[in-house]
């Protein structure tokens, strides 16, 4: 007799205990991604039940990646929705808290950058696009309210560039150990990551906002 189809809750909460297993393997061992049976051994469950929600363990890498992501815009719509005016500080909290601060997001991140066009399943990197695009698009649009911007596409343009910038910076400075010995070269070549993020996105998200400014 073939079982019930199981509930949506049972659904998302086996969804989610195969997550979790995923990031603790890859907290593990951050340099590769675990195979589908090790997450199932984790899990404690069957290698075949991961293949009822994921083809492959890169789109299961991209699962992990898109419920990290989905944290900071859950957060960002939450504060950006409310009276209180947001600034800066707010952002830089809010991405220290659920982007930079959260362990191993920026080297998955990374990894999850370069199997967008390889390793995943083209339709389920297409629908990740579609849903983190609706994310954008809402943040970018309740920005306005907060800050200089001509429309939600500026918005949505301003968080894109600011990922950027956090994903590149850390591949520049933050992933690895100065191999000089030279204490002066290693200060000016891996200079502090969380000090030069900063510094970086306050330029740019200033440099955003004169330019629209002197273009009102």
């Amino acid at each position: 007799m073939a079982r019930p189809p199981a509930s949506a809750e049972a659904r998302e909460q086996r969804i989610n205990q195969l997550l979790d297993a995923a990031v603790s393997l890859w907290l593990q061992h951050p340099e590769r991604i675990p195979s589908v049976a090790e997450v199932a051994d984790e899990a404690g469950l069957a290698k075949g039940t991961v293949y009822l929600y994921f083809k492959s363990k890169e789109d299961l890498l991209l699962a992990v990646h898109e419920r990290h992501a989905q944290t900071f815009f859950t957060a960002l719509i939450a504060c950006a929705s409310k009276r209180k005016r947001m600034n800066f500080d707010d952002m830089m909290r809010l991405t220290h808290e659920h982007i930079v601060g959260v362990p191993a997001f920026l080297p998955r991140a990374t990894l999850v950058a370069g199997l967008m066009h390889k390793g995943v399943s083209p339709e389920t990197a297409q629908a990740f696009e579609q849903r983190m695009a609706g994310r954008l698009g809402t943040a970018g649009e309740l920005l306005r309210a907060h800050f200089p911007l001509p429309d939600g596409i500026s918005g949505v343009r301003l968080l894109m560039r600011s990922y950027a910038l956090i994903l590149g910076l850390w591949q520049l400075v933050g992933n690895c150990r100065p191999e000089c010995a030279d204490d002066e070269v290693s200060a000016m070549m891996r200079p502090d990551y969380l000090t030069e993020l900063d510094a970086a996105l306050r330029a740019l998200w200033k440099g955003t906002f004169n330019k629209e400014s002197s273009h009102a």
